[in-house]
């Protein structure tokens, strides 16, 4: 275990994109296997376990081209910006997150994967689902972010995020698939 935290210290960015990227294509998978996740974009692979392992590659393609990579330079300019673990620069890096960093995130997830779908209309699922998603972001989100930015390591945030981000991401995913529900 020290070895891998010291590959892990020694190169942050590598780990901690290898490893958020990692987290995202799980939750897909999760959610396909486990919540019955289906196929919307027009193509279902049942090579192995009923996965449609297209989605999974969409869903990782989304996490690594933006997710990961924003949410590891994101914190450490959070944590330039409002150094420290004291409650004052806690709940203020957490309104700037949730004010910033929520809208972002969820907007990319939406449309990123309706880019690689080559749906007609990308931002139809964001015009549908981004609401009910930011709502429920919030509340997760504020409350993990929170003992993100008190109790971890700036080194390993990231990476703590990416794990976290697993149940969101599978939430994400499981909306994702509503089709024709206009949710508030």
């Amino acid at each position: 275990m020290n070895r891998a935290w010291a590959v892990f210290k020694a190169h942050p960015y590598i780990s901690n994109i290898l490893g958020y990227t990692t987290l995202f294509a799980s939750a897909d998978l999760i959610h396909q296997s486990v919540l019955g996740g289906k196929n919307t974009a027009g193509f279902m692979s049942k090579d192995w376990g009923g996965i449609d392992w297209r989605q999974t590659a969409r869903v990782a393609t989304v996490g690594i081209c933006f997710h990961a990579n924003f949410n590891y330079h994101w914190l450490r300019g959070l944590e330039r910006l409002l150094p420290g673990a004291g409650v004052k620069a806690v709940a203020g890096k957490v309104v700037v997150d949730q004010m910033i960093a929520g809208p972002l995130t969820i907007s990319a997830f939406y449309i990123g994967l309706s880019l690689l779908e080559n749906k007609d209309d990308p931002f139809e699922d964001w015009r549908h689902k981004f609401w009910t998603s930011y709502k429920t972001g919030v509340v997760f989100w504020s409350t993990m972010q929170a003992v993100n930015f008190a109790l971890v390591p700036p080194v390993a945030r990231t990476a703590f995020m990416g794990g976290i981000a697993l149940a969101f991401t599978i939430y994400l995913c499981h909306l994702k698939q509503q089709c024709g529900h206009k949710l508030e």
